[in-house]
Order: C-alpha cells, then sequence, then structure tokens
C-alpha cells in the first residue's frame, strides 16, 4: 500500500478454525498400565478399572475427564506429555470441543482433586510450550499377584535380581487383525451416520412444512443437562471468568454427549460473547462459533438456537445480511418466543441502517426477558441510533448504577463518547471498560490516551493512541479496521481509507461495524469510502 501502510507479515499468525479438527482415539495406557487394576502415589490410591480414586482409603470425587487424564499421567511417569497426546486420549471420535482449553480445565480439575498446584506441584509439572509431566513416584500393583513394581522420580530401581517379567508386545499379525476390527467398526459407524442423515434429511424437509413446530428426538442423560444448564448460567453473566467457565461445561456435556445439538449452540454464542467481553481475537471467537453452531443445525435442523446463532454469524462475521436475515427468520418461526432471536436481529438491523427495525425488535425481546441487561444495553446503543441520544445515554448511565460489574454500558459510552471527541468522558468509561475486561492490552492503551489526553487534549490523545495501535499492529495484536478508525477521527482521511481497504483485503470480522460507527462520519460523504461499504457487502449509505 501507499506512504508505508501495508499488512504485518503473517509468520507466526494462529490459523483459525484448527480448534475443531476431529482426532481418533487412542488408549492411552501402556501394557503395564492396561494390566494393573491399582496404581498407587503418596496418600493416593487409583483403581484404575472401577474408575475410581480414593485417598487414605476414602473414596475421592473425581470427574470422568480428570481420571482419563490420570490414567495418562500413570501410565507415563516422568516423561512429557503433549498437549497433542492429552487431546488424542481424552475425547473419542466426532468429539467437538475447544481441545486446548479442555485439556487446560481437565489438568486443573486433577490438580485440584489431587491438592496439587502448577506453582509448587507435585505431581503434576507444566511443561512451558510443550504439556505437562508426572513428577511423583508410582506403585503399580499387578492383579496377578499383588507384585509392586516401582517407577518414578524417587523411586527406587527394581532388584536387579528379580526383574519384572517382559511384556510381549504384539505381533504384526495381531495388529493386523486389529486394524481390519477396527477398520469394519469404522465402516459401521460410518453406514449409521449415514443412514440416521439421511432420517435427519427427510425429517429437515418434514419440518420445514411445518417451520413453527420444533421437533427434537435427542434426549441427553441428566448428568450432560446439568452440564448444559450450569453452562448457561455462567453464561448469562457475561464476564471473562464467566463465560470461560460457560465453555467449559458445554465442552463436558459435548465430550459426554457428542450428538446433543443445545451444547454446540452454548459453545458457540460463548465464543461469539468471548470475543466483546474477554477480548478474544474476532477471527478465532468467530471461527470456532460458526464450526460450533453449524454442527448443531446439523444435528438438529429444527434448533432455533442454531439458526439464531448462525443468524448473528452470518452478519457479524461474514457480513451477510441476506443469509443472517434468512437464519433470523427461521429461528423465529421455529420458536416465535426465542429471546435471543429477537435480540441479536435488533442488533443487526441497527448496524445494517435499519434503526428503527432494530429497535422494534429490541423492544420485543425486552417484552420476552425484561430483566435482561444485555438486552436493556443494547437497546440503550438503538436509542442513539435512532435519534433518541439523551434516552439513550440516560439508559446507559442508570445501567452503571445498577448493574455496575456489567461491561455493556461502558464499552457503548465510551464509543458514544470517541466519536464526540469528549475525550474526558471517553476516558473514564474506557478505563472502566478496560477493568471490567481485565485486558492489560487495554488497560496500557488507555493509560497512553490518559498521558496524551494530559499533554494536548484529544489531538495529542488520539496521536498517543494510534502511536500504540500501530506498534500492536505489527505484532498481529490490532486491525487494520481499528487503526482506520482513530486515522478518521484525527481527520486524516486518506490513511483512514487506506487502512479500510487493507481491512477489507484481510476480510476483517470488524468492518461489519463500518455502516453504522460514528468515528467515520466524517468519510461518509468520499465516494470511495461509499464504495468500500459496498465492497464490504454491506448495504448502501443513504
Amino acid at each position: 500500500m501507499e506512504d508505508g501502510i501495508t499488512a504485518p507479515k503473517s509468520e507466526g499468525r494462529a490459523e483459525p478454525g484448527r480448534w475443531y479438527s476431529l482426532f481418533l482415539p487412542i488408549d492411552a495406557m501402556d501394557s503395564t498400565a492396561e494390566q494393573a487394576s491399582t496404581v498407587r502415589f503418596g496418600v493416593f490410591e487409583a483403581d484404575l478399572r472401577a474408575g475410581e480414586l480414593r485417598k487414605n482409603g476414602s473414596k475421592v470425587k473425581v470427574q470422568e475427564l480428570p481420571f482419563r487424564a490420570l490414567k495418562l499421567f500413570l501410565s507415563r511417569p516422568n516423561q512429557v506429555l503433549s498437549r497433542e497426546e492429552f487431546r488424542l486420549a481424552l475425547w473419542p471420535d466426532g468429539t467437538f470441543v475447544d481441545f486446548d482449553r479442555g485439556i487446560s480445565s481437565t489438568v486443573n480439575r486433577l490438580r485440584e482433586t489431587l491438592s496439587d498446584t502448577a506453582s509448587n506441584p507435585r505431581f503434576i509439572e507444566t511443561v512451558t510450550r510443550t504439556g505437562y509431566r508426572w513428577i511423583a513416584p508410582i506403585q503399580v500393583v499387578a492383579p496377578s499377584d499383588e507384585r509392586v513394581s516401582n517407577k518414578g522420580i524417587g523411586a527406587r530401581r527394581p532388584p536387579q535380581t528379580a526383574p519384572p517379567p517382559p511384556v510381549q508386545k504384539p505381533s504384526h499379525s495381531k495388529k493386523k487383525v486389529w486394524a481390519m476390527v477396527a477398520g469394519l467398526a469404522v465402516l459401521t459407524v460410518a453406514l449409521a451416520l449415514f443412514v440416521k442423515w439421511q432420517r435427519g434429511g427427510l425429517r429437515a424437509q418434514r419440518t420445514r412444512a411445518t417451520p413453527a413446530v420444533a421437533v427434537s428426538a435427542h434426549n441427553p442423560s441428566s448428568e450432560v443437562e446439568e452440564f448444559y444448564l450450569k453452562g448457561r448460567y455462567y453464561w448469562n453473566k457475561r464476564t471473562p471468568e464467566s463465560l470461560n467457565h460457560a465453555v467449559d461445561y458445554f465442552s463436558q456435556a459435548i465430550s459426554r454427549d457428542p450428538n446433543y445439538a443445545k451444547a454446540y449452540v452454548g459453545l458457540a454464542d460463548s465464543y461469539n460473547l468471548l470475543r466483546e467481553y474477554a477480548s478474544m481475537p474476532e477471527s478465532d471467537a468467530y471461527g470456532r462459533a460458526f464450526a460450533a453452531a453449524s454442527k448443531a443445525a446439523e444435528l438438529d435442523p429444527s434448533s432455533a438456537e442454531a439458526h439464531a446463532s448462525l443468524g448473528f454469524i452470518y452478519y457479524w462475521s461474514k457480513r451477510d445480511l441476506a443469509a443472517s436475515s434468512r437464519e433470523f427468520d427461521r429461528a423465529i418461526a421455529l420458536n416465535p418466543n426465542y429471546v435471543d432471536a429477537y435480540h441479536w436481529y435488533g442488533n443487526v438491523l441497527s448496524s445494517a441502517g435499519r434503526a428503527k427495525e432494530g429497535l422494534a425488535y429490541l423492544n420485543r425481546a425486552q417484552e420476552l426477558d425484561p430483566a435482561s441487561p444485555s438486552i436493556r444495553a443494547d437497546k440503550g446503543a438503538a436509542l442513539v441510533a435512532v435519534g433518541q441520544r439523551d434516552d439513550g445515554v440516560a439508559l446507559l448511565k442508570q445501567m452503571e448504577v445498577t448493574d455496575p460489574g456489567f461491561l455493556s454500558p461502558h464499552a457503548y459510552l465510551a464509543a458514544l463518547y470517541l466519536g464526540e471527541l469528549d475525550c474526558s468522558a471517553f476516558l473514564n468509561e474506557a478505563r472502566a471498560q478496560a477493568r471490567l475486561q481485565r485486558d492489560p492490552d487495554k488497560l496500557s492503551l488507555v493509560q497512553a490516551e490518559e498521558k496524551g489526553f494530559a499533554a494536548g487534549g484529544c489531538p495529542e490523545m488520539l496521536r498517543s493512541r494510534l502511536e500504540v495501535q500501530k506498534k500492536r499492529y505489527a505484532q498481529h495484536r490490532v486491525t487494520a479496521f481499528e487503526l482506520a478508525e482513530t486515522e478518521a477521527l484525527l481527520g486524516d482521511k486518506a490513511p483512514a481509507l487506506q487502512y479500510l481497504r487493507l481491512s477489507l483485503a484481510q476480510n476483517e470480522a470488524p468492518l461489519a461495524a463500518a455502516r453504522g460507527s460514528s468515528y467515520f462520519r466524517s468519510l461518509h460523504s468520499e465516494p470511495e469510502f461509499r464504495q468500500v461499504i459496498l465492497d464490504a457487502g454491506l448495504p448502501p449509505l443513504s
């Protein structure tokens, strides 16, 4: 690009979407551990066959995934186990979860059960950028004659006069037999899934004939349903910590029941909000959310929740208003009282320049759920969009008093004040927003902006903001769209337009907000800006 505006080099950038790869399971236990029924370590004793853990003889409650991780650790003490190995050992084929978060959560829960810590480990050591290692001595009790062999750090070597009997490895012929058996099993499962898919397609066609009726024959176990309900409980709280808890619970539900569509919807909805409330990169969040929502719709085409989640993603990630509207209309037809469909569609319409329609949908959402703080906050922003600025600001200010820990009112007011170049008010709200997000990058940006404002008012504040953003852009930590916003606020139209073009070339998700952003008000009369809006797939400016 001209004037030195170029996209940063892509080396080292994570590839979005890799998280949802499907992996085949392996038997993580080696031959010795497979034959063993009991493994002892410290004051604990693990019964591998019964799936039980005891401490000083008393049974300790441990969930399924942490116990699987424990079995893997005990099968290979004093060895570094990669996260890839954990992925393969913990989840069956076809499982669809955020593996990285799932592994971390599983290991953390196991540490809690064992009263272990990452900072001062007695059992599980974290190996930076690699994985984990079991560091405690263990005693493997063979089932045949209760002989004990010692393994691990600090364990005594077995006497040379009585070595343990060698473990016979399976022959190549046995491997071939098992490979044939596994292949037949895979073919059998694939055939069953194909027949199920065909039947599901016929059911979906019948459902489309009567769109107001939602049909789902899948009934999860009470345990899976409990995980799902806990996930929704934390999802509704909308804080960085609660959303991560929600991801954990939805992932646990999926690991136990890979055919439970609602859990995939919950996972998709969590990623959609982690982008906003916890600063997860948008390309990462939307990629994960779209994959999970698509899986949910595949499992249950009559799920209003799945179609609403897809409607959200089609607009904010793909800028496809037509596809988004189809999904929201489908969701409302399936369930005319589904709150989130009205809520999210209202926000989409407001951003797309149909602010009065958007406010009507938000009003309907509020009728269905009067207590929702997120709907109230979005209604405040919508009131500003339809020209009722004072009413919108009053609502958001009231929420800051009644819901002091809720992020959205601060975020919306910060954006409003920055667009109006009321920099003092902006800094107050931006500081509160960064604090609630617990985002070190945003906190340091606000500190730089405050120094700039003290030195030279709004212009110097914006220049300080731009300087920090340019450094982070070179490190892939901010988008070209964010640089375009700041350049436009400074009144520098040429670089603002160049960054917008670069944002479009990189297909950045924030472009979905370009049409309704007050930061670009000075560019509305520019033919190039109007063309960028069209090229981005957004409705034309009037």
